[in-house]
């Protein structure tokens, strides 16, 4: 058997291509997503993604984890979009099986922080719910700074200098990003250390949009270290039956050599204080970073 890893990458592409317009010429036939794993970025959206892929009652999306439909590629239309899902047949035969609807779904981070994502889902998807997990805001940035650094989509190595080039990149980017909806922006969808972290904001600005009780914010501390009790408060919060749990483990982490400076530990977590009690609201208790 041929492994993806050993699939060159223009192979990947050629057969990814051809997937999509397939997928688009059937869109007709088939599902949308019932649920949205929306953000946050580095904060353990793939494992939960994996989680829940296993569940007997959901299907995934057929190519990637993240379509990033409502973000950067909503000009492709929802044909396109609906072309990354599975068809009806398929969600008929697991509802035959375990007696209950059949789900799909995809994990696109960049859909919390986006400014026009949440309005567009709303949209498209009226009845979707959300699902957001956060971290220790600190532990994100420096994570993420990692992660760019990694795919090189940040060329300054430092974090510290990272930050203190953040406001200059992100000037203004919010709202172009707001005002056209076919402006993109490589920084702030790549460099916003910081921002990413004000997590209450980013909430708020989608409850907009989407009423809250269909948004479950989770910690993502609490999922690594008790998935169990996590886990099957999703299932609730989705109407997913309780079958057997699968195998909990993370993914994507990424190691740093480097310990954080105290300096910019102290500065980060000052500056999220008054972020993390506005998020004590949406968590129903003080983060778990807090306590």
């Amino acid at each position: 058997m041929i492994t993806s890893s050993r699939v060159p990458g223009a192979v990947k592409h050629l057969v990814h291509l051809g997937s999509r317009s397939y997928g688009r010429l059937t869109s007709g036939s088939r599902m949308l997503p019932s649920f949205l794993i929306a953000g946050g970025q580095r904060c353990g959206t793939t494992s939960l993604y994996r989680a829940l892929a296993a569940h007997p009652v959901v299907l995934k999306a057929v190519l990637h984890k993240g379509v990033h439909y409502f973000d950067t590629s909503y000009h492709r239309g929802l044909s396109w979009y609906r072309g990354h899902f599975p068809r009806h047949s398929a969600g008929h035969r697991v509802a035959e099986r375990h007696g209950v609807p059949a789900q799909t779904f995809e994990s696109s981070p960049y859909y919390l922080y986006h400014p026009r994502a949440a309005a567009r889902i709303a949209a498209d998807l009226p009845e979707v719910r959300l699902i957001v997990l956060v971290r220790d805001p600190v532990e994100r940035a420096y994570s993420q700074h990692a992660h760019e650094v990694a795919r090189r989509f940040e060329k300054e190595p430092s974090f510290a200098r990272a930050l203190a080039l953040e406001p200059a990149r992100l000037h203004r980017e919010e709202e172009r990003l707001a005002d056209d909806p076919d402006y993109r922006s490589f920084s702030h969808q790549h460099h916003a250390y910081r921002a990413r972290g004000e997590y209450a904001r980013y909430l708020d600005a989608v409850a907009e949009h989407i009423p809250r009780e269909r948004i479950l914010v989770l910690e993502s501390e609490r999922f690594f270290t008790e998935p169990e009790p996590v886990y099957d408060r999703v299932l609730d919060f989705l109407e997913l039956p309780h079958l057997e749990r699968p195998a909990f483990e993370k993914h994507n982490a990424r190691p740093r050599g480097a310990a954080m400076e105290d300096a910019v530990r102290e500065d980060l977590t000052a500056h999220y204080a008054p972020h993390d009690r506005a998020l004590a609201a949406w968590l129903g208790q003080t983060p778990v970073w807090r306590a």
